[in-house]
């Protein structure tokens, strides 16, 4: 089956990597949060107007704690409803196939235009939420962050019309991902028209679902079976199409996954310039590629503050020692390549005073491994 989307052959040759600063966040480490961050719930007794105060609030936390010389990360407030989740939030941006909300979660409707009722809330919801970004970033000049769900774990959670995953059907994943790389251009160009001073645009594309893709662990819709794993070529070819249209959009991609057992050398040939992971899931072969990719000049964020609320609160020291010994063991300093400090995951299931802890933490472990010494 095919989405048979317009132009979606035109994806089989992606666009080779341009536009992008070499030097992007480089020359000292920087803080940075994966974007999920508490607040709203207009569902839980909340208004939609206390939901936007608290976008708005959480916009002002970010630019507060992770501007000038960090990665600010637009915020995402998924307790607000479906629509604001990552899979609602990412359709919102899609617009070459339609979708609607069902009790199972999302499902494609066809590719003539005519999204339902709860893709055109997504939308809506997005829109307002980058006017808020708008209207209180005006003049930021350093880099900004956006979080899009990536082609895998985007075929590997919606469904098809009649209720298979879109991970079942090769011409469905196929187009699901041409029409989110087509989204992403857009996204970037919508993002730079409202942010014209940012120095940069990073595209954070969010895989959990990766490593499940790959080994066969996404169950069937009747729960009792598992999809088929895809293959290495196919799983590079479809990430690279959606990398190279953040690359040909001047935006500069990313991947990010907390998720164990992920097969970050595939992810980083597939033209990802920055991988965002969780320290507490590494293991000793992902440690050295993370040391390859920062010698190459690629950005790796190490998500070492905790994404809950741990007691007792860890101080900065504990967590520059941390990272500290990290470089030891890879025989690097603070300063090879790009190196991020953030949390291991978002920040959705944190309190208040957590997050903005946590993304405070960031920023101070990492402007404290630039004055080492």
């Amino acid at each position: 089956m095919s989405l048979i989307l317009p132009g979606s052959d035109d994806w089989e040759d992606a666009p080779d990597a341009a536009g992008v600063a070499p030097d992007l966040l480089a020359g000292a480490p920087f803080g940075t949060a994966v974007g999920s961050l508490p607040g709203g719930g207009a569902g839980g007794g909340s208004s939609a107007a206390e939901d936007a105060v608290a976008y708005r609030e959480a916009v002002k936390a970010v630019l507060g704690t992770l501007g000038e010389g960090s990665l600010a990360p637009l915020p995402e407030l998924p307790g607000r409803s479906a629509y604001a989740r990552m899979i609602g939030r990412t359709l919102g941006a899609v617009r070459a196939v339609d979708a609607d909300l069902q009790p199972a979660g999302w499902r494609l409707t066809g590719t003539d235009g005519a999204p339902g009722l709860d893709q055109r809330r997504a939308r809506s919801l997005l829109a307002q939420d980058l006017d808020a970004v708008e209207e209180l970033g005006q003049g930021f000049s350093g880099v900004v962050k956006t979080q899009l769900v990536g082609p895998w774990t985007l075929a590997a959670t919606v469904e098809l019309p009649r209720g298979e995953k879109v991970l079942s059907d090769h011409g469905a994943r196929r187009d699901l991902g041409g029409a989110l790389a087509e989204a992403v251009g857009e996204h970037v160009a919508d993002l730079r028209r409202r942010l014209p001073d940012a120095a940069g645009i990073v595209v954070q594309l969010d895989e959990p679902s990766l490593p499940a893709v790959m080994n066969a662990q996404v169950p069937t819709a009747s729960g009792y079976q598992r999809y088929r794993r895809i293959d290495r070529p196919e799983v590079s070819a479809l990430l690279e199409t959606v990398t190279a249209a953040v690359s040909a959009a001047g935006a500069e991609p990313w991947v990010h996954s907390c998720a164990r057992g992920v097969d970050w050398a595939l992810v980083r040939g597939a033209g990802v310039r920055g991988l965002l992971v969780d320290a507490a899931m590494l293991t000793t072969a992902d440690h050295d590629l993370l040391a390859e990719a920062l010698e190459a000049g690629d950005a790796v964020v190490l998500g070492i503050v905790p994404s809950t609320d741990p007691d007792p609160w860890p101080s900065d020291a504990r967590l520059v020692q941390r990272v500290e010994r990290w470089l030891d063991m890879l025989g690097l300093e603070p300063g090879s390549g790009r190196l991020g400090v953030s949390p291991g995951c978002g920040l959705a299931g944190a309190s208040p005073a957590w997050s903005r802890r946590a993304m405070q933490l960031s920023a101070s472990v990492a402007h404290d491994l630039a004055h080492l010494g």
